[in-house]
């Protein structure tokens, strides 16, 4: 018999054991914890536990934050979520609260609201006592590998929680844990193929599109874009100017491509590939409009280099349109989720010839004429192309005088 099981069967008050049941035996339906620590609370108030508010605090491998808060309290019906930036670790107002009491190795944190403890002067305890809350407990969400999470409940009962009452909510904290721990796991796993292959090949894989050779081919909008000189800079650059520099670089790219229905499948050292899926006017559209605000984006980032005394980058942007073979590719124990064919070729090829014309950004015929772009563009000349058997129409952005 697992622990769990042991602590439903322990607990003698047939209400409670429902709510134990529930946790441990039908939950596995629900995907998501924020929804999750909504029910619990609502079941907890229908068996007369006074839950007004509750939390739960994760620590998760994001690389643009260090965790997330999900709060519940009466009134809401579904539970309100923060990201915490990293640093907070540092400071005060995390130094100085229960949750870091726990992370520092505390079992459990008790807090009769209505009275000031001069050992625990956490701002948090004051703002529910102004909210009207009168008791607070906290405790440790033990999750494997040494993973430490929080969860905390408080009440706005005139006289808090009855021993009762905190007793079950303690012998629900190594279910919750457990319960908590698989959607976690679940969300952290899908942060993460989104973080490295992006949204779109993330819902592929989390699909089970995992076998190697496995993929689809569709039409798509291909650009591949590259920093000039970057064998030169990462010579004479110090190591972490040059990561602050491409980071720089992919977060002015990053935000126009995306909004305007891009995703960037992988970056390249010094570049990127990046598709518009599903070929249509609209989306060849969308797609030249990203890149003007790609163009936009570069001289912003080139003036503040500049004020900043640093050398402004260059680069090329290549841009094509065509079937690509959308899929898995690589060994049998080492796999990349990405686009290939001539389409990408093609794409990887105009960006190349941006170097002899000396334009910044070289589009093809077939990308112009499919999206009625013609008004928008100059024509730059016809070029053989390395694989092509004829010239092909190459197009540039008209540039302002």
């Amino acid at each position: 018999m697992s622990q769990a099981e042991e602590l439903s069967d322990n607990d003698c008050r047939p209400v409670h054991r429902d709510i134990l049941h529930w946790l441990l035996r039908e939950t596995h339906g629900q995907r998501y914890i924020d929804n999750l620590l909504v029910e619990l609370c609502e079941r907890l108030r229908l068996t007369g536990v006074p839950v007004a508010r509750s939390t739960l605090h994760f620590r998760i491998n994001h690389p643009q934050w260090m965790g997330a808060r999900i709060l519940w309290r009466t009134g809401l019906a579904d539970a309100d979520i923060d990201t915490v930036d990293y640093g907070v670790e540092n400071s005060p107002e995390f130094l100085l609260s229960p949750i870091h009491e726990l992370y520092d190795g505390a079992d459990e944190v008790r807090q009769n609201l209505l009275r000031e403890d001069p050992a625990r002067p956490y701002s948090i305890f004051a703002d529910l006592k102004a909210a009207g809350f009168t008791d607070y407990v906290a405790w440790p969400l033990q999750h494997t590998l040494g993973k430490q999470h929080a969860v905390s409940f408080a009440t706005d009962a005139p006289e808090g929680f009855a021993p009762e009452h905190v007793d079950l909510l303690r012998t629900l904290v190594p279910i919750l844990a457990l319960v908590s721990e698989v959607r976690v796991k679940n969300a952290l796993a899908r942060t993460l193929l989104q973080t490295y292959v992006g949204p779109h090949a993330a819902e592929k894989i989390l699909a089970g599109a995992t076998r190697r050779g496995s993929g689809v081919t569709l039409s798509a909008v291909v650009m591949i874009f590259d920093v000039r000189n970057f064998t030169e800079i990462s010579d004479l650059w110090p190591r972490d100017d040059v990561i602050f520099m491409l980071n720089q670089c992919f977060d002015a790219l990053s935000e126009p491509i995306e909004r305007h229905g891009g995703e960037i499948l992988k970056f390249m050292g010094d570049g990127l590939l990046a598709v518009f899926p599903l070929v249509g006017e609209e989306v060849q559209k969308a797609a030249f409009t990203a890149v003007e605000e790609v163009q936009a984006a570069m001289q912003a980032l080139n003036l503040a280099r500049e004020a900043a005394e640093q050398p402004a980058l260059r680069y090329g942007i290549g841009v094509h349109c065509g079937d690509v073979m959308y899929g898995n590719i690589g060994s049998s124990s080492r796999l990349d989720f990405t686009v290939i064919g001539p389409t990408v070729n093609i794409a990887s090829r105009l960006e190349t010839l941006t170097k002899t014309v000396r334009r910044p950004v070289l589009l093809s015929e077939a990308f112009i004429r499919s999206g009625g772009l013609e008004e928008r563009v100059e024509h730059v000349g016809s070029f053989p192309l390395r694989g092509l058997s004829q010239p092909i129409g190459v197009f540039a952005p008209k540039e302002t005088p």
